[in-house]
């Protein structure tokens, strides 16, 4: 393990001094490994495997053995930042039991350090009964991915006055449950810095403005793979589908042309 493992205490001296916590998804060992490498503070296997890797048209399809077998190829490529596992659709809404045994199944055959759970008050005994066995849980608020539906759709949440102060009140129980930190997704900037303000513990930002404790992002959208939509609140900072296309052409036309493989390429 590396000497400057990250760990939930480097996550509050960040909020204390006023730093700023990074993290980014990952789904397979080589990208876990690059973002590893580049000092990220945090991995998150994302449930977000489903639509940018599986080929799903939500989350909510995504099981637990899919991500357990995710977050198994993750956990190879990492060795300093903290691992994060997203517990998908109904893995922990039946009961704290579930959500009890389904977090441990991240940390035991996995190697997890935590679990992210959605939702605010109505998940406030299973995020209890995670922390009393003993895994810590970053919380997740505002657009919840796996209960679009019920919120209307993939919409910014808290623009009303009563909607703003419901996730007031949820990011306060969630603190109270023991949550170690909180990601605020798609939230108005201004309602995300009085929940940042309020908040003993970091907020991690996805589109939720500047004001975050720290900032989340899917990896396959900052770099350009997922092309199938770019949601407003990404910064694109490359774009290698195009490259690969343009590779696979090479290859293909390279090929049957007969220059590939040349002798350089052959024993």
């Amino acid at each position: 393990m590396a000497e400057n493992k990250v760990t939930i205490l480097d996550f509050k001296h960040k909020k204390e001094n006023g730093g700023k916590i990074t993290m980014l998804t990952a789904y397979d060992c080589p990208m876990a490994r690059l973002i590893d490498s580049a000092g990220i503070d945090a991995v998150l296997v994302g449930d977000s495997v489903g639509m940018v890797v599986l080929g799903y048209d939500s989350t909510v399809r995504v099981t637990m053995e899919e991500m357990i077998h995710h977050c198994k190829a993750v956990r190879r490529g990492v060795t300093r930042a903290f691992l994060i596992g997203d517990m998908p659709f109904m893995s922990y809404q039946v009961s704290d039991e579930d959500a009890v045994r389904n977090a441990g199944r991240f940390v035991k055959e996995a190697g997890c350090e935590a679990v992210k759970v959605e939702g605010g008050r109505e998940v406030s005994s299973r995020v209890s009964a995670i922390i009393d066995a003993g895994i810590p849980v970053l919380g997740h608020i505002g657009l919840t991915p796996q209960t679009a539906s019920k919120l209307g759709g993939y919409r910014v949440q808290g623009r009303s006055a009563e909607s703003a102060g419901r996730l007031i009140d949820d990011a306060a129980v969630l603190e109270k449950a023991g949550c170690f930190a909180l990601v605020l997704e798609c939230v108005p900037a201004s309602l995300a810095g009085k929940i940042t303000g309020n908040a003993g513990i970091p907020t991690i930002g996805i589109g939720a403005g500047r004001h975050c404790d720290g900032q989340v992002l899917v990896t396959h959208d900052i770099i350009g793979y997922f092309d199938k939509f770019i949601p407003k609140f990404v910064k694109q900072y490359a774009k290698i589908s195009g490259t690969i296309l343009e590779a696979v052409r090479d290859f293909k036309n390279e090929t049957e042309s007969g220059s590939f493989p040349g002798d350089e390429h052959s024993f």
